[in-house]
C-alpha cells in the first residue's frame, strides 16, 4: 500500500493541510508565479488523498488570492502583487524569521496608527480605548480574556485614526499576533509579564489623552520591540539591518 503523506492528518483537516503545504512551496519559490499546479491526479497522488481534498484544497487557494483557476487548462500560481486577498500561514509563523516580519509589520503599521490616533481620535473613540485597557489591568488580566482586551486596544487606536483601510490591516494583523500572545504568556513569569504589558498600554493610551502624536507613536514603538523580545524576538536590531 502507499505510504501516505506526513502532512496527513483528520479528515477534517486534510484540505487545509494539503492548502497550507501548497501555499508554503508558493511562498518559498518552489511553485513559481505563473506555474500552472500539477493536476488534481498528480497533487491527490503525492498527498495520499482523494481528488475531492485536492479540490478544497485549491478553492483555499483560490479564495486566498494564490491561485486563479482558469476554464479547462487548470490553476495558474499568481504573483504577490496581483493578488486580491491579504494571507498570512500561521503554520508559518513557527519559524523564526517569518515570526520577526510579522513584529516588523506591526511596527510599521501601529506605530503610524498611533500616532494619527492621536490627532485625530474623538472622545468616544478614547473610551472606547480606555476600556479596553480597563479589562486588561482588571480582574481578567491574568485570563485569556486579557489577550482579547489587548487585541481589542490595538483594534480602537486603529479605528480612531478614522482610516478604515488601516483598521482593516490593524484588524487582520491583530488575528495573527493572537499566537505570540499566547506564547509570550507561556514562555516568561505570568505576573511579571502582565504587569509590563499594562504599563506599556498606559503609557500609549497616555500619550493618546494627551493628543501627543510623536509620544503616542514612540509608545506604541517601544511597546512593540517589547513584546516581540518577550517571543524571542530583536526587532530593534532589524530596523537598524543589523
Amino acid at each position: 500500500m502507499k505510504q501516505r503523506s506526513s502532512i496527513i492528518g483528520s479528515v477534517e483537516a486534510l484540505p487545509h493541510r494539503v492548502a497550507s503545504h501548497l501555499s508554503r512551496e508558493i511562498e518559498g519559490g518552489d511553485i513559481i508565479p505563473g506555474a500552472r499546479l500539477p493536476t488534481e491526479s498528480q497533487l491527490a497522488d503525492k498527498f495520499g488523498v482523494s481528488r475531492n481534498v485536492v479540490r478544497e484544497a485549491i478553492a483555499q487557494l483560490r479564495a486566498d488570492g494564490m491561485v486563479e483557476a482558469r476554464q479547462g487548462v487548470g490553476a495558474f500560481v499568481m504573483a504577490p502583487e496581483q493578488r486580491t486577498a491579504i494571507r498570512i500561514d500561521r503554520e508559518a509563523l513557527k519559524d523564526q524569521r517569518n515570526m520577526e516580519q510579522l513584529f516588523e509589520l506591526r511596527s510599521i503599521l501601529e506605530t503610524e496608527s498611533a500616532t494619527l490616533a492621536a490627532a485625530r481620535c474623538t472622545s468616544d473613540e478614547l473610551d472606547a480605548i480606555k476600556a479596553a485597557l480597563d479589562r486588561m489591568g482588571g480582574e481578567e488580566r491574568w485570563e485569556d480574556g486579557s489577550i482579547e482586551a489587548d487585541l481589542l486596544f490595538h483594534r480602537a487606536i486603529a479605528r480612531a485614526t478614522g482610516n478604515s483601510y488601516i483598521y482593516t490591516f490593524i484588524s487582520f494583523v491583530c488575528e495573527q499576533i493572537r499566537q505570540s500572545i499566547h506564547y509570550a504568556r507561556l514562555t516568561n513569569p505570568l505576573h511579571d509579564l502582565v504587569e509590563v504589558n499594562v504599563a506599556e498600554h498606559v503609557r500609549i493610551y497616555d500619550a493618546l489623552a494627551a493628543r501627543d502624536p510623536q509620544a503616542a507613536g514612540e509608545a506604541m514603538r517601544r511597546h512593540i520591540e517589547g513584546a516581540a523580545s518577550r517571543v524571542g524576538v530583536e526587532l530593534t536590531a532589524i530596523n537598524r539591518g543589523k
